[in-house]
């Protein structure tokens, strides 16, 4: 699980960087909503991965979600979708990191689960 918070912090850093890589580093409202949620997504996914059990309980999971659910909205909501690139790559990291959160999120409950705790023990 935790090569996932490690796979969503560099989407999260990738976000940070992308209104100079993509070009629309013009574009202050874009610029800065992009630096500061990416900045939000690296940092509760760095955090997260430090987290003992996680499961739907995680808090930095679900900011690191909910942060790539923005940025599957985000060209959209802000007039982005001319830009060559950033349709595609923010669409599809967005959801990737929707993906692998709500994965973690899911297997970290499992693992807390009695069930699954018996079945480890008796392997």
């Amino acid at each position: 699980m935790k090569w996932r918070n490690g796979l969503n912090a560099l989407i999260g850093i990738w976000f940070i960087v992308a209104p100079w890589v993509l070009g629309f580093s013009g574009r202050a409202d874009a610029t800065w909503t992009s630096v500061v949620i990416g900045v939000i997504q690296a940092a509760a996914s760095i955090w997260a991965a430090y987290v003992e059990r996680p499961g739907w309980g995680t808090w930095q999971n679900w900011v690191a979600l909910l942060t790539g659910v923005w940025f599957v909205v985000q060209p959209f909501a802000l007039n982005l979708s001319a830009v060559e690139g950033v349709v595609w790559s923010s669409v599809i990291l967005g959801l990737v990191t929707v993906v692998a959160n709500l994965w973690t999120m899911v297997e970290g409950h499992n693992e807390g689960h009695p069930v699954h705790r018996s079945r480890a023990k008796a392997s």
